[in-house]
């Protein structure tokens, strides 16, 4: 088991199958994902989760944290959270936040993330604004 950078086109199919199955696959494509930084969790070389980060000043975004279905439960996401809370705080920032799907908010509270009570939708699904503030 490892994790790696990877590059955005390497996200694009476990973003589509976890996440987005009943939408075209460019719908998971974003315009900034060049912009970005992407990690894979990979088990014996197969790339099984993915997440990419968008920094911008003191500021860090994840999105598209998934995990394919046969892989989820064992930990796999959160050692990703754990990699890039960690990459956070080398990098000085004082914020990492998401938009998480208001069903998966128990799931970030455990890492001391926030609710900020921002909803919003987005192609049927619910979302709020999680974020974890450092000093």
């Amino acid at each position: 088991m490892s994790i790696k950078r990877i590059k955005p086109s390497e996200t694009w199919q476990i973003r589509h199958d976890v996440m987005w199955p009943d939408q075209p696959f460019e719908f998971v494509q974003l315009e900034e994902d060049n912009d970005g930084l992407h990690f894979g969790y990979f088990v014996e070389e197969k790339l099984v989760s993915i997440v990419s980060c968008f920094i911008e000043g003191d500021e860090m975004q994840f999105r598209k944290l998934a995990t394919l279905n046969e892989y989820q439960g064992k930990g796999i996401a959160s050692e990703l959270l754990e990699y890039i809370f960690k990459l956070a705080k080398e990098k000085d920032l004082k914020k990492v936040w998401c938009n998480a799907r208001t069903e998966k908010k128990s799931f970030y509270e455990k890492f001391n993330m926030k609710d900020t009570h921002k909803i919003f939708s987005k192609a049927g699904q619910e979302f709020t604004i999680m974020e974890l503030l450092w000093q």
